[in-house]
């Protein structure tokens, strides 16, 4: 199923991907206000839709996948424009610098309030209503929802965090999207991989995961940020490593395995 700023495969599964950052598409008239450091995209979370394809297609699991760059709009922002790490360095709901903190557009050419509202409603919108839509279907299904926001950045960026960033990086919202016990369980398979691992450090979950998640009412949400060394090339041309994956991959699949065992025996309608 196509739409027009995302991609919806349905699976039959209680586990829903959400991949808001592989998207690479930016309509001209945005695209060429760039600068041409900006337009080799090299903040995207490459190869994301790859690395997990086989195994949500194992999993049964339904997937959402962005097609447009997040340097458009970032689906993973408050749509408000607040932060989520207050204090810190971020981009913004529409991007003007690159991870680096070089510019992303050219003198002037920065977009106004009037074009952010706009991309909001065409770009934003669209994406978190099937999010919303899914999740009530899943639930509808199931009685609860498992939700797994994917991720990938840089493994070193100093704008962001000092030193070079853990492979694993589990964000909960300091444990407000996530069951205690799911938690625990997620970070122990983490831990017991031969991964570097982290839970709730610098990436502690955006806005997918903190919004949509609330164990209370079923809605289970985990954010997974991973070090892109891991799978793939860091610097242009950013190619896939298939081998490097394929390391990477069992310790992925045994997270969401857990997560969906987790709502088989803890989680009724």
């Amino acid at each position: 199923m196509q739409g027009e700023v995302f991609t919806l495969s349905r699976g039959s599964s209680p586990l829903l991907l959400s991949q808001p950052h592989v998207g690479l598409e930016i309509p001209t008239s945005i695209e060429r206000r760039l600068t041409d450091a900006a337009k080799a995209r090299p903040d995207t979370d490459w190869h994301i839709d790859r690395l997990y394809r086989d195994i949500a297609e194992e999993l049964d699991a339904t997937v959402v996948t962005a097609k447009y760059s997040r340097y458009v709009i970032d689906l993973n922002r408050d749509p408000n424009g607040v932060s989520l790490y207050p204090g810190q360095s971020v981009t913004e709901l529409c991007p003007t610098t690159l991870f680096d903190d070089k510019k992303l557009y050219l003198d002037g050419l920065e977009p106004d309030e009037e074009e952010i509202e706009t991309r909001r409603g065409v770009f934003w919108q669209p994406y978190h209503d099937v999010l919303a839509e899914e999740i009530e279907r899943i639930k509808s299904r199931h009685g609860y929802v498992l939700l797994y926001d994917c991720h990938s950045i840089r493994s070193v960026l100093p704008r962001f965090f000092e030193g070079r960033l853990p492979t694993l990086n589990l964000g909960t919202g300091d444990g407000s999207s996530l069951d205690p016990a799911l938690e625990k369980s997620v970070e122990e398979i983490a831990a017991a991989s031969p991964h570097s691992h982290a839970l709730n450090g610098r990436f502690k979950g955006g806005y997918i995961t903190r919004h949509y998640g609330d164990p209370k009412n079923k809605v289970q949400a985990l954010q997974m940020e991973l070090a892109q060394a891991n799978y793939m090339l860091e610097e242009a041309p950013f190619t896939y490593l298939p081998e490097k994956a394929a390391a990477l991959q069992p310790t992925l699949k045994q997270i969401l395995d857990a997560m969906l065992d987790f709502g088989r025996r803890n989680i009724v309608a």
